[in-house]
């Protein structure tokens, strides 16, 4: 009696085991014709070259750096 047990629990290992692969399979077939449905319809388009890096950059930076600089400050003497 034993023996048929653990006999039934394998064969429901097993099946439960390819139930599940056959899922997998399933699912990256599916995965794989959806992107090939949407890589139809909707065309990635190319990302735009990077602008050169100007003066104006490095204005900004030192804009942003002071506002930072002017809100700690304002901070730091409402603190008290």
């Amino acid at each position: 009696m034993e023996y048929s047990l653990v006999g039934e629990s394998l064969k429901f290992m097993v099946l439960g085991m390819l139930i599940v692969f056959v899922f997998l399979a399933v699912l990256v077939q599916v995965m794989k014709l959806q992107a090939k449905i949407i890589g139809k319809y909707f065309k990635e388009e190319a990302p735009a070259a990077a602008k050169p890096s100007t003066q104006n950059d490095s204005e900004e930076e030192s804009r942003r750096v002071a506002a930072i600089i002017a809100a700690v400050t304002d901070f730091r003497n409402n603190k008290s």
